[in-house]
């Protein structure tokens, strides 16, 4: 019984490791993005794709998946919902790519603050879930804050409610097709890969293409866009069989409190207007945690 308790204690252990070294990579995403603004948003987008695809291979070798990558190419079912998800996370990453380098950290950083409430809409308005009224005072809180936002600054949020609502989607997709998070991510940046290598192709003719050994530096550090994509995502995937989801939904948030501090870092500011939107955000938040908390609490029982 002690070696059991052992083992499970070591588990959860492990997972929390793993899910800190996840939402820590993602975190720091700005900085990374901040270093080689000077390259346009879509030649760093295609970089993304590319060097995910040799990155991905590996890991998938290293965790014996590819299995999984022949499974699916034989499932036409399964690789319909993926070209839907790899077009909703290229948008994604695109559009969080364009708002750090447009000085808009604060943005991406409030839309992933909105999206684990988003997913509690969804499963609403989709998935037939019963509101819970912790929820739709959370919700109903978090509506005032970006309207609060929209109105008092004449502009609305786009970037947090498109990555927000792209990324949403996404997992909701995700969550319904019978693929583990590695695998899915190959096969969709696989999907996306010809465009990327085809915009690469086109920069290269008409001789405006940062990466070259004109820029090794510059050609360096796009690469890494590679292992920035996949390895937060794999130790996401570790975490998640180890650890509650109640667990991961609260360490959720790690990532865009850090995006949050860094965005004053790079000399962003927040107006009257964006104070009021974000202590909105963050008080749904709190609701958000102590409802998962609770249902959790209640389901041991």
């Amino acid at each position: 019984m002690n070696s059991v308790g052992s083992d499970k204690n070591k588990s959860t252990n492990d997972g929390l490791v793993a899910a800190l070294m996840a939402y820590i990579f993602w975190g720091i995403f700005p900085i990374y993005f901040k270093i080689i603004d000077a390259v346009p948003t879509s030649e760093v987008f295609a970089h993304r794709i590319i060097w995910s695809i040799p990155f991905g291979f590996f890991i998938l070798i290293v965790s014996n998946q590819w299995s999984e990558i022949k499974r699916v190419f034989k499932t036409p079912n399964i690789l319909k919902f993926l070209v839907l998800s790899s077009s909703l996370i290229s948008i994604n990453w695109y559009i969080y790519i364009l708002a750090v380098q447009s000085g808009e950290i604060l943005q991406a950083s409030l839309g992933y603050y909105i999206n684990p409430l988003l997913y509690v809409l969804v499963g609403i308005l989709f998935l037939n879930e019963r509101l819970r009224i912790s929820q739709m005072i959370a919700i109903v809180i978090a509506t005032i804050g970006v309207l609060t936002l929209t109105f008092s600054s004449g502009k609305f949020p786009w970037i947090s409610i498109v990555l927000a609502t792209s990324f949403t989607l996404y997992g909701v997709i995700r969550k319904k097709v019978d693929i583990g998070a590695m695998p899915g991510l190959f096969i969709e940046t696989l999907f996306i890969l010809p465009f990327a290598c085809l915009y690469m192709f086109y920069l290269f003719e008409n001789n405006v293409l940062y990466f070259g050994v004109n820029n090794l530096n510059i050609s360096l550090i796009l690469i890494l866009a590679g292992p920035f994509t996949i390895f937060p995502l794999f130790f996401f995937a570790y975490a998640a069989k180890r650890l509650k989801l109640t667990t991961i939904g609260m360490m959720q948030f790690l990532s865009p409190t850090m995006q949050f501090i860094i965005a004053f870092i790079y000399g962003e500011r927040l107006t009257s207007a964006g104070i009021i939107c974000f202590i909105c955000i963050w008080l749904a938040i709190m609701l958000f945690i102590y409802d998962a908390l609770k249902q959790d609490n209640m389901n041991e029982y």
